[in-house]
């Protein structure tokens, strides 16, 4: 499969420039094959792309002093966390240096009493939930993978429990970020509001790595529930499922998570995961709280599914069950390869407001319906976001044609119905040429504005969110 940059144009280091990092970080200035290769992919159906090198830096001022050398030489820098990223955000398209975050895990703070942490990039959202198992607090953004917390922040994203926690737009409260000069800025304090000067943080959340590297964030956290309940419900037909969401959200029940999964991705999970789990449409539910007000909240989401053709309303209160059945759907996407073993899976996401997702959601199976490759679509669609996932043979160029025509019709198909080309992959270079249509051009022309200000050279991450030029 071509990848569409070929032909970019490859920026490396002088042998002046290699030997400055070598200076610098030694050992950790790393050029071996392998080394470069684990850091020039993603999860995306992109083929390897290799930095001409990867260092690990242990704090924020050593990212510093990598930028200052990247920007002297006018060289690539893109910022590396777990690579479970999907649309081909980390791949150094341009050559360059990968900063990998592997190093800078350490969880520099937690403030229970403030409800905040404060950890490096490289920290994984379940080693932090590990940290603070013992306060009675958790950071809730769950992605599924166990992505780092800077390429969380990154991406702006969200996950199963976005529903009721919010999104990493909501839950950063600021951070540390080092510009293209080298400096270290801070784009905000730990109080939990300021009107005080333009958002910087917002402004950095979501720009994967375009504008600046984020070398510390501080988050939210939250209280863990008194109760946890899940339960597990099967439909007739997709339609119904949805539909049965769109009302479940618009009776205002406090829910924590909706998860939905089509049948071809429950038969996928039940394989992988070893469920036994009926393979038509479902829904997955959680439910936070009391031990009264959740079971309450269940009886009411029971209702409204009876009134769509649910069935099998099945109760998950064990800890350990939960684990599972969350653990299942987690794994829907490595299920979903297993499908088609040696596949390459084109992944997608949208968005739509809940009034449109019934809607949306049936015209992509009606679309889906004359693929040539395996698919299935989940989603976390008690915030109108769903996923489909194609899973292509990577040697076919028509198969990679084919799918890349249904996901332009998808997204298209969301942003008419005043929804967004992604609410949580991000853009990365699979989704820039939908910006225009989404923002207009206006908007993406500001967009590029801000890139050239704050990167005037290029530097950072270049090839993804937009083009450098118009």
């Amino acid at each position: 499969m071509k990848n569409g940059f070929e032909n970019a144009r490859r920026r490396s280091l002088p042998p002046q420039g290699v030997a400055e990092f070598k200076q610098a970080f030694g050992a950790r200035f790393v050029t071996s094959d392998a080394v470069r290769a684990h850091h020039g992919r993603d999860e995306s159906p992109y083929p390897a792309c290799l930095p001409d090198a990867v260092v690990f830096p242990r704090d924020a001022d050593e990212v510093a002093h990598a930028v200052r050398l990247c920007d002297r030489y006018r060289v690539p820098v893109i910022p590396f966390g777990a690579g479970s990223s999907l649309e081909g955000h980390v791949l150094p398209i341009e050559g360059g240096i990968t900063l990998s975050m592997a190093e800078m895990n350490r969880i520099i703070s937690l403030r229970p009493e403030d409800f905040t942490a404060t950890v490096q990039p490289g920290v994984t959202r379940t080693q932090l939930n590990d940290a603070l198992r013992d306060t009675g607090l958790f950071f809730p953004i769950d992605p599924g993978a166990d992505a780092s917390i800077g390429g969380m922040a990154a991406t702006r994203a969200s996950g199963t429990n976005a529903v009721r926690y919010g999104t990493m737009r909501e839950n950063v409260v600021s951070l540390k970020v080092v510009t293209a000069k080298g400096e270290i800025v801070r784009t905000g304090s730990r109080a939990r509001k300021s009107s005080a000067g333009y958002d910087l943080t917002r402004l950095f959340v979501g720009s994967e790595g375009t504008l600046g590297i984020i070398v510390e964030v501080t988050l939210r956290i939250h209280p863990r529930p008194e109760a946890v309940t899940a339960a597990v419900c099967n439909f007739p037909t997709l339609a119904d499922a949805v539909q049965s969401v769109v009302e479940i959200m618009q009776s205002g029940i406090g829910i924590a998570r909706i998860e939905f999964m089509d049948e071809r991705a429950v038969g996928a999970v039940n394989r992988h995961s070893r469920l036994e789990l009926a393979e038509t449409p479902l829904l997955l539910f959680e439910f936070h709280g009391s031990a009264s007000g959740v079971r309450e909240q269940a009886e009411v989401v029971r209702e409204i599914t009876r009134d769509h053709g649910g069935s099998g309303f099945a109760w998950a209160e064990n800890p350990e069950d939960r684990a599972r059945l969350w653990a299942a759907r987690h794994q829907s996407h490595f299920a979903g390869l297993q499908l088609r073993p040696g596949a390459r899976s084109v992944a997608t996401d949208v968005c739509v407001p809940i009034s449109k997702l019934v809607d949306c959601v049936t015209q992509t199976v009606e679309d889906l319906k004359s693929a040539e490759f395996p698919f299935t679509i989940v989603g976390h669609v008690g915030d109108g976001n769903f996923h489909v996932q194609m899973l292509i043979d990577p040697d076919c160029e028509a198969q990679w044609r084919a799918a890349e025509a249904i996901n332009h019709r998808l997204v298209h198909r969301a942003i008419g119905m005043e929804g967004t080309c992604s609410g949580e992959h991000g853009v990365g270079i699979h989704k820039m040429e939908f910006l225009k249509t989404e923002h207009g051009a206006a908007g993406l022309e500001l967009m590029r504005l801000l890139k050239h200000a704050y990167d005037p050279h290029n530097i950072f991450n270049p090839g993804k969110v937009l083009a450098w030029d118009a």
